[in-house]
């Protein structure tokens, strides 16, 4: 389906009973089930924190994107273009190199900031990495961070939550309560919750400006994958 990208924000086919039902999935159910339970045994199964994580993320993708499926598109015979999975244009190409570089930035001069507080940028997520710092450990960091965990997240926090709220309340509520829950998601990793909140609003921008999660995607892919790289080798 080609997008229309002189984006008109229609209303959704979508009603409170959708999106509460997929906030509680998110925030409360699947947390509980699959980043808690399921990723203890697997922790204990595999005895590998960094392989237990990728199979949490490939689960995780599963069940979000099912669940969005069936809650939200299969009732209403909608297609993913309803949650943002459309072209959009080609000179947005070079918007998409220049929000890279800006959620880089952010992400450097935070870290400076955290490093000047007497913080640092350490997390069980790094300190995963950097333990099975190997050519597999590095591969699967980013196959996890750099393509599956952007693709599921776009779709559910911008497609299906931006959107529900832009059509809404408008765009500057619908920016600030997406990021937000796309903050929350990220707890108990709070010393990356300024940039989450902070890439939140960029990716966010990129759908507004285009209709498509698509452009989110790429920037969150890019910048996670070079966020991967620099935990290792930096």
């Amino acid at each position: 389906m080609k997008a229309n990208h002189n984006q008109v924000w229609a209303k959704d086919p979508w009603s409170a009973k959708e999106l509460i039902i997929m906030v509680l999935l998110s925030f409360v159910l699947v947390p509980w089930l699959v980043e808690v339970k399921l990723y203890a045994l697997l922790e204990k199964w595999l005895g590998n924190a960094l392989y237990a994580g990728t199979l949490m993320g490939f689960v995780l993708s599963i069940v979000y994107m099912a669940s969005l499926y069936f809650i939200a598109l299969y009732p209403d015979k909608a297609g993913w273009s309803e949650v943002g999975l459309r072209s959009f244009p080609r000179k947005y190409w070079r918007d998409i190199l220049l929000w890279s570089v800006a959620v880089l930035a952010l992400g450097t001069v935070m870290l400076l900031l955290m490093t000047l507080l007497g913080g640092g940028y350490e997390n069980s997520k790094t300190e995963n990495l950097q333990t099975h710092a190997n050519v597999l450990g590095i591969l699967i960091a980013v196959a996890v961070g750099g393509i599956i965990s952007p693709i599921y997240e776009e779709i559910l926090y911008r497609g299906f939550l931006y959107r529900w709220f832009r059509t809404r309340y408008g765009a500057g509520w619908a920016l600030f309560l997406s990021s937000s829950l796309f903050t929350i998601a990220h707890i108990p990793t709070y010393n990356t919750l300024p940039l989450n909140f902070a890439s939140g609003l960029i990716f966010a921008w990129t759908y507004e400006k285009t209709g498509s999660v698509i452009p989110g995607i790429i920037v969150h892919g890019l910048t996670n994958t070079v966020g991967v790289l620099l935990t290792v080798f930096a």
